[in-house]
């Protein structure tokens, strides 16, 4: 099998993996599915229950969900793939992010804890809010002026005292205030 022979067949499945998944996650695939057991569960005293019309749904449910699993997976990979590219993508552009997080599902679990024991540390040291952009209101594309970035009913949370210097957030919380309406802090 050459190189363009392999590349198709991955396309096609990509393709028939997508929409398997679009039409199996669709209400009326569950709709199809809740008809087949109702048709099923009301054939039952006209096959006097045996254990051939049991076989039936247990065979069938079994062959199509074997299959489908599969199909699915294969997308959930692709997606999964392709928003680690993006994430990776995102740190690599941020000026003071970690590039070394690049890649990260490739580490070991243990190398895992150590990283969330590590922000868990730093949640605690900066206090238990998450900076947020201000809500836009209906209606209003724009970003806000600064005295609404800076009012205290904008912004989501209970407002606290500024952490000192020693403990700021440094010029990468700065440019994600920046981001929200042009404003730090």
């Amino acid at each position: 099998m050459h190189l363009s022979s392999h590349a198709n067949v991955r396309e096609r499945f990509r393709k028939l993996a997508y929409g398997t998944a679009e039409i199996v996650g669709s209400p009326w695939a569950f709709l199809a599915g809740v008809g087949v057991v109702l048709v099923w569960g009301l054939s039952g005293p006209y096959f006097h229950f045996s254990d051939t019309w049991q076989l039936v749904i247990n065979t069938g449910t079994t062959i199509v969900m074997f299959l489908v699993v599969f199909l699915i997976q294969g997308a959930q990979n692709r997606d999964s793939r392709a928003l680690h590219l993006k994430l990776d993508e995102l740190l690599r552009a941020v000026e003071h992010a970690r590039t070394s997080l690049v890649a990260l599902e490739g580490r070991t679990d243990d190398e895992l804890d150590r990283l969330q024991q590590e922000f868990e540390r730093l949640r605690q040291t900066q206090g238990e809010r998450l900076e947020r952009c201000p809500d836009v209101r209906a209606g209003d594309t724009s970003q806000g002026t600064a005295a609404q970035l800076s009012t205290p009913g904008l912004v989501p949370g209970p407002r606290r005292r500024r952490p000192s210097r020693e403990h700021s957030p440094g010029p990468r919380a700065q440019s994600g205030a920046r981001a929200c309406g042009g404003h730090p802090g």
